[in-house]
């Protein structure tokens, strides 16, 4: 039960936390400091709609019993990327601040989904 609860908090973070990452880089042009944040690490202007696309899809695939998985994972993979990316840039303190966010969808890989019998 409590595996459940906890399972579920963290689904309901993920998903808010991937919606609202889509909302902010499809409007990322009324927030100078996401644009500045997205040249530093080498983040193109095309690349941009695929990214919110790609967050908006995690969310939807994490409410999928089916695809938690793959959703889990992919998110797993947004965040080492951009990890990556931050690194290569020199902007240890991003990399580090993902670190807590990198945790999330790999324990909810562990606890399984929520509403699972």
């Amino acid at each position: 039960m409590v595996k459940n609860i906890i399972s579920l908090v963290l689904l309901i973070i993920s998903v808010a936390l991937n919606v609202r990452h889509s909302w902010n880089t499809f409007n990322y042009k009324g927030n100078p400091e996401s644009v500045k944040a997205m040249a530093d690490l080498g983040i193109g202007e095309s690349a941009v709609p695929f990214l919110g696309a790609l967050a908006l899809l995690i969310a939807v695939l994490l409410l999928i019993p089916r695809t938690f998985f793959l959703g889990n994972l992919l998110n797993a993979f947004v965040i080492v990327l951009i990890m990556s990316l931050a690194l290569r840039a020199g902007n240890y303190k991003m990399a580090l601040f993902e670190i807590p966010f990198l945790a999330m969808p790999l324990i909810m890989i562990g606890l399984g989904y929520p509403f699972k019998k």
